[in-house]
């Protein structure tokens, strides 16, 4: 058995996925498909950017997820016996419900450019940021968080927290994150404070798009970012992404869920390698494998 990872956003680079396009029929199509379930050339924004215009998180995220699933069918096409779990990191977890056939590509496409857009919208509307505390245990963490009235995001790895809330708190959190000893304590560049409350009426609005999607139980377990632990049932998966938007990532308990099943071996989907380095920090003897760009297909036996 395997795990198999999706990458999340915050990965996306211009150039990313055209040798995969270019190379792999099935890679092509799913572009061909995103750029006509969204109604412009997503394709072109992944190959050529501009890189401001990727990073926009309406954008971004329609193109994180097309570049991943064109990497799965590369992958699939190659390697078409498939066993194990799936995890995606918070954008990613679409991903994975694509791959494990709970959720088509293309009403998949459709619903993350519509929660990309609602995020950017809510984080106008209460402007927020976010913060990396990097060598600091989650105990500490947590006490920041009450001390400051922020909130936890991410509990992405042992030492590597990121918490949310308005840029008057996330300075107040930095400065005693750096007094309590982090190693690290770096305001991301994002435009708002998301997965928390400030974030509550993107998943209102979300919600209202779920309803429109047929959502089917998943082939293969796929671990929900909001439980940690593996959704089958169609209606609590829409249930999980609607919180999903304003709730806690919990990626190191859903990492340590599929290590407990006895998998050591992972495939990570899409660009970067974000969730690979993030496992080193989980279980250094897990085994990573990327499958990013036309090689890593070829490499594959």
């Amino acid at each position: 058995m395997v795990g198999y990872l999706f990458a999340g956003q915050g990965s996306q680079y211009a150039g990313m996925g055209k040798d995969l396009f270019e190379s792999f029929p099935q890679a092509k199509l799913i572009f061909e498909k995103a750029d006509k379930v969204l109604g412009f050339s997503i394709s072109n924004l992944c190959f050529n950017g501009p890189s401001d215009e990727l990073t926009k998180t309406n954008n971004c995220q329609p193109a994180i997820v097309t570049m991943t699933i064109a990497c799965w069918q590369a992958y699939r096409n190659r390697c078409p016996q498939i066993d194990g779990y799936m995890a995606g990191l918070s954008l990613g977890e679409y991903s994975a419900l694509v791959a494990a056939e709970a959720l088509n590509f293309e009403d998949a496409v459709y619903l993350v450019r519509q929660r990309g857009q609602f995020m950017e919208d809510e984080a106008v509307k209460h402007p927020g940021k976010m913060l990396s505390v990097i060598g600091l245990d989650l105990t500490k963490v947590r006490e920041i968080c009450a001390e400051v009235k922020a909130e936890i995001a991410n509990i992405n790895c042992p030492g590597q927290t990121v918490i949310s809330g308005s840029a008057q708190v996330i300075e107040k959190a930095q400065l005693l994150a750096k007094e309590k000893g982090a190693k690290l304590a770096v305001i991301l560049e994002v435009s708002g404070a998301f997965h928390s409350s400030f974030m509550q009426g993107a998943s209102l609005k979300l919600a209202k798009e779920l309803d429109k999607i047929k959502i089917s139980a998943p082939k293969f377990p796929v671990i929900s970012n909001v439980t940690g632990k593996p959704v089958l049932n169609p209606e609590e998966i829409k249930q999980n992404l609607i919180r999903q938007v304003s709730a806690s990532v919990l990626w190191e308990d859903s990492i340590k869920l599929i290590l407990s099943k006895g998998i050591s071996n992972f495939i990570e989907f899409g660009p970067g390698k974000v969730l690979k380095g993030l496992m080193r920090r989980i279980d250094s003897n897990a085994q990573v494998v990327n499958i990013e760009k036309k090689e890593d297909i070829l490499a594959l036996q």
